[in-house]
């Protein structure tokens, strides 16, 4: 692709270099050829990505002390996304396989023009797969499960009936995508377990993408839905009846419970807890380890744009740092009082 032709794409000026000039990978300033895409978002990265072999360079406005001779250069007002973006562009497409003569499909499911399925893939009766679908080795697309186009089915992932995805959705490795939910009924006189029904339904909207072994439940009487554009690192659990928004980002070994909603645009870092019934409000952000007790709801009201949430129960990361610095003093004050044992 023309540096042009991204520049159209993305915006973007070319102050520098060949309009022409053709850019068939990106890379790190260290590693790359005269036809890498290299960033830099600040003046010591430029320095260092304008030293570099690579063709072009992308980076803010007014960053380059000096421009190279014959270098490419871009700027841009996000030069880390323009970077992204483009890699996206230039990246080489993969190329349609078929069918895998150790595959099994259902002689009922539709696949769309380009759909790939790997060796012992499955794909069940009435599915319905998109135009130009990957379906890797041993992923099991279950019965009438819809996958949109584009998408890409890593291997061993599984996906139970009653799930539906978008187009663009990336699901890694072993991520297990609507299963049962966790829910029970207990016998009072016995304290037997009866499982409530879990005949629900599972909405992947487009763009989202999946983490290796993360795990999504199906609604139990209703859907749970995972909105569009949303981010899903490794080993995240989300529970039934969960309605997570658009652009949300959710970081490893975090576990949502039943019934919970999580907001536009909010960030979930690793290993937080949130209970059953809970509401996470557009643009919260919550700190790793954090954790949010059931029923509860948490939003940014009266606090400035992008604060940080933390700890148990979650607030603001001021307010927890003050509360150890009291603690603390205490402690420290305990120590130098003196002993009271053995006296009268």
């Amino acid at each position: 692709m023309t540096v042009s032709e991204l520049i159209e794409h993305l915006g973007g000026n070319l102050v520098q270099g060949d309009a022409g000039w053709v850019v068939d990978g990106v890379n790190d300033y260290e590693h790359a050829s005269a036809f890498d895409l290299v960033f830099a978002d600040s003046a010591a990265s430029a320095t260092a990505a304008l030293a570099s072999n690579a063709g072009v360079v992308v980076l803010s406005p007014g960053t380059a002390a000096a421009n190279p001779h014959g270098k490419g250069i871009v700027e841009a007002s996000q030069p880390r996304l323009w970077f992204a973006r483009a890699a996206k562009l230039v990246a080489k497409p993969h190329h349609a396989s078929g069918i895998n003569h150790a595959a099994v499909v259902a002689p009922d499911a539709i696949l769309g023009p380009g759909v790939t399925v790997g060796a012992c893939g499955v794909i069940g009766p009435h599915a319905h797969i998109g135009e130009l679908t990957r379906i890797e080795a041993g992923a099991v697309i279950g019965e009438g499960v819809r996958i949109g186009a584009f998408c890409h089915i890593h291997p061993r992932a599984v996906l139970y009936p009653g799930t539906t995805l978008g187009e663009r959705v990336i699901v890694h490795a072993g991520a297990v995508l609507g299963a049962d939910g966790f829910g029970y009924v207990r016998d009072n006189d016995t304290g037997s377990y009866t499982q409530f029904p879990q005949q629900g339904t599972l909405v992947i909207e487009n763009d989202v993408e999946i983490g290796a072994n993360s795990t999504i439940d199906r609604g139990a009487l209703k859907e749970t839905r995972i909105r569009r554009g949303t981010k899903i690192d490794n080993l995240v659990h989300i529970g039934h009846n969960c309605d997570i928004g658009e652009d949300v980002i959710i970081v490893a070994l975090t576990g949502i419970s039943g019934s919970s909603s999580v907001g536009n645009g909010a960030v979930i870092a690793g290993q937080v807890g949130l209970g059953d019934h809970v509401k996470i409000g557009p643009g919260v952000i919550l700190g790793g380890q954090s954790g949010v007790f059931s029923g509860k709801t948490v939003t940014n009201d009266g606090l400035k744009p992008g604060t940080v949430l933390f700890g148990t129960p979650a607030r603001p990361l001021k307010q927890v740092m003050r509360e150890q610095a009291t603690l603390a003093r205490m402690a420290k004050r305990r120590e130098k009082e003196p002993s009271k044992e053995g006296t009268t």
